[in-house]
């Protein structure tokens, strides 16, 4: 058991790793961003609080952060993401005929 916990802590500080969980931190920094810019009615750039806009795209994403790192051990095995991946036709077992044993 302590040698898959030891794994799982070397997995998380790949490169890939990092690489997949800032992606996943800027998209919904982004998204939030832009969400919260849509939220008014009518944006006005000269009136608009810019602190909390920043503020709040910035929680999200340290929340998308904190969220990968958690997901590591549910997912596919040290990858940011809470769900699998779907597996390609090479990952497919492949059934032997009988007759060619």
């Amino acid at each position: 058991m302590k040698k898959k916990i030891w794994e799982m802590k070397n997995l998380m500080f790949t490169k890939e790793f990092w690489l997949e969980a800032a992606e996943r931190a800027i998209k919904t920094f982004a998204q939030t961003f832009l969400a919260m810019l849509s939220a008014s009615a009518v944006f006005d750039v000269f009136s608009a609080d810019w602190v909390t806009l920043f503020g709040v795209s910035l929680g999200a994403a340290v929340l998308s952060v904190l969220t990968s790192l958690v997901s590591a051990e549910i997912g596919d095995y040290g990858k940011p993401s809470l769900v699998g991946r779907k597996p390609d036709m090479d990952d497919a077992p492949v059934d032997e005929p009988e007759g060619d044993r």
